[in-house]
């Protein structure tokens, strides 16, 4: 029985589920939920995009004393988008329980402010190492009635340095405390670690081969010198409406990316070296679809939440069988068609091998297509402009909408995806309608009140 509804799970939970169109469990849900509702420790192996959020986000709403102002479930995450992420699922799936007050904490922001907004402790904190530590050493965020602690993608706060990090929060936390982790891969070390903080965890596998029926995989043979223009040639031919580009370094997604400008596509690049905003606006136009190409490595990568991505592009070969696993299983997700190509230059044969033995079938080689020097690169429909206003403000996306197609005079197509944070509202314009919008909502007010309009490009 895979129904939401054989769960023990409260009524408002399960009319969440219902509003967001949640009937069935995945298969990580399926396995994990009952264990979880019982108040046991998991450790949980399953792919983004598996439903492993709304499985630990079920498991910290059903334990939840929303009476009670205090800290409840924390959840860390490597990134801030994930820990964004995470935070609006766990708002959506808590819906219909009154007052349940949901924190995200991490760097980026000043400290100050989440100090302040500790006044008033909320249910849920999601947030990442590094800013949950501080707060705990100054002593302003409370974990004594602590009743759930998540790891969210464990394998990779533990590749990005943050175990000890961790270990110092968990050492904050009490011992009667249930603890989850949820993981993309589990290699030993991963698993050491569960044993130094989880008692008798219910150990979850659930194999990410069952997605390749979904995923079309192809290898091609190139060149090294030539990988640019086959990266090229595999964009035209597909023309996908989005794509996810994965290098193994930065300095190759940026030699990636400025070759893609050069060749007149809509291209942004993900690595770590950009500051917070620019890392959230940079997720937000690819998911808004004002940009077609994002390049990025694994780590920088983390946090993406697109739910329709049509094609991954491994431009160097992932490192390891998991992690190529890993990128592919980004695409094609919840039954739906997906593309995965993959570059391979002669260096790489160790590395094709092994993710053949990982996946046990062979690879389906192809034959690159020639460069089209008439085809027109892939040019964004959207582009976004900036209103600095949004929750903070009591603004809201109709608010946006309607600022655009009454006084401005836009067609409602002409407005794409509105993304609402607390201090600013980013909106997709189509992209011939972009200059006439800019004006009128300069030029207007918005619910009464004038804004700063900026474009984001």
């Amino acid at each position: 029985m895979t129904s939401f509804s054989t769960l023990a799970l409260n009524p408002s939970l399960l009319k969440a589920l219902a509003e967001l169109g949640y009937a069935e469990m995945t298969p990580v849900q399926a396995a994990s939920l009952p264990a979880i509702l019982n108040q046991r420790d998991v450790v949980a192996q399953a792919q983004t995009g598996s439903g492993k959020t709304a499985a630990f986000a079920l498991g910290l709403l059903s334990s939840l004393d929303a009476a009670a102002a205090k800290v409840q479930g924390l959840v860390l995450c490597p990134t801030r988008e994930l820990a964004d992420q995470v935070s609006r699922e766990i708002r959506r799936l808590a819906a219909f329980i009154p007052n349940v007050k949901v924190t995200t904490l991490c760097g980026g922001v000043p400290r100050r402010t989440h100090i302040n907004s500790l006044v008033h402790e909320p249910h849920i904190a999601v947030g990442t190492p590094g800013r949950i530590l501080d707060l705990l050493k100054k002593n302003a965020l409370p974990m004594q009635a602590l009743q759930v602690l998540v790891l969210d993608e464990a394998d990779r706060m533990l590749d990005m340095g943050f175990a000890d990090a961790i270990g110092e929060i968990i050492e904050h936390t009490p011992e009667q405390r249930q603890t989850l982790m949820f993981s993309a891969t589990m290699p030993g070390p991963i698993r050491q670690f569960s044993r130094q903080f989880q008692r008798d965890p219910l150990d979850i596998t659930v194999e990410s081969k069952a997605d390749a029926v979904t995923i079309e995989q192809t290898f091609y043979e190139v060149q090294p010198e030539s990988k640019l223009d086959a990266l090229a040639a595999l964009l035209l031919k597909h023309r996908p409406e989005s794509a996810v580009v994965f290098c193994n370094t930065r300095q190759e997604v940026r030699d990636v990316h400025e070759a893609l400008l050069e060749r007149g596509f809509s291209a942004l690049a993900l690595h770590g070296e950009q500051d917070q905003r620019e890392r959230e606006e940079m997720l937000v136009r690819f998911a808004n679809r004002s940009c077609c190409v994002l390049i990025a490595t694994d780590v920088a990568a983390r946090g993406l939440d697109i739910k329709e991505l049509p094609m991954v592009i491994n431009f160097d070969v992932a490192s390891d069988a998991e992690t190529h696993v890993h990128r592919v299983g980004r695409t094609g997700r919840a039954g739906s068609h997906g593309v995965a190509l993959t570059l391979c230059a002669s260096r790489d044969t160790m590395r094709t091998r092994a993710i053949a033995e990982y996946q046990g079938a062979s690879l389906q080689w192809g034959k690159l297509p020639r460069v089209n020097q008439s085809e027109p690169a892939l040019v964004a429909p959207f582009i976004t402009i900036a209103v600095d206003g949004g929750r903070t403000d009591k603004l809201r996306p109709g608010d946006l909408l309607g600022a655009l197609t009454g006084e401005a005079g836009l067609p409602g197509d002409a407005v794409g995806k509105i993304d609402v944070f607390p201090t600013r509202t980013y909106v997709a314009i189509a992209r011939d309608w972009h200059g006439k919008a800019v004006q009128r909502l300069r030029a207007g007010k918005i619910k009464g009140r004038t804004f700063r309009i900026r474009n984001i490009r």
